[in-house]
């Protein structure tokens, strides 16, 4: 085990202690991080994400720190990325929204803030990378579009592992099997 804390990044509206949190939690290691509920969640997106950056930056900027972020949590750790040196620690990002989405079978959409801001800082040569992360997202996510991730990952040289089969919430089996492989 690398360390006994992980930072962690739960979707919109997650919790740090349920979910994911919680197979972090029965594995031993201690969950710290933020939800986008409460006191965080009522900042604005650009302050959230300096609040993921100044978080990084003070309490888990070495070789050995752990980031999981998952969905809405990959966006914000992308975001704050952005604004900060490689990452020197390791990084899983489950089903990460990546810009704008849509299902018209569903009739939903979602558009984040600055939904074309990360391609655009990769066109410009601007994206800063993690030294060490993966991403996984399910075949038929609507959420975390496999293409966007693909082209993200690609663009990025970050391995990108797309689940067949699985939507947005990748099935738990899968997940704790990155877990146990990840957090070694």
């Amino acid at each position: 085990m690398i360390t006994s804390t992980v930072y962690y990044l739960p979707g919109w509206g997650g919790q740090l202690n349920a979910g994911l949190g919680h197979a972090l939690i029965s594995r031993g290691f201690d969950i710290t991080g933020r939800e986008t509920r409460g006191d965080f969640k009522d900042l604005s997106f650009n302050g959230q994400v300096s609040q993921v950056a100044q978080d990084l930056q003070d309490h888990f900027w070495t070789t050995e720190s752990i980031v999981i972020a998952n969905s809405f949590g990959g966006y914000l750790f992308l975001h704050a990325q952005a604004l900060l040196p490689p990452y020197p620690g390791k990084v899983v990002l489950l089903s990460p929204i990546v810009g704008e989405f849509g299902d018209t079978q569903r009739e939903m959409n979602f558009i984040p803030p600055y939904p074309e801001k990360l391609f655009n800082l990769i066109e410009t040569k601007q994206m800063t990378v993690p030294l060490n992360a993966e991403i996984h997202t399910g075949e038929l996510d609507w959420q975390s579009n496999p293409a966007a991730v693909k082209k993200l990952g690609e663009a990025l040289s970050i391995p990108v592992h797309i689940v067949a089969g699985a939507g947005h919430g990748l099935p738990k089996e899968y997940v704790s099997n990155v877990l146990d492989c990840f957090l070694i």
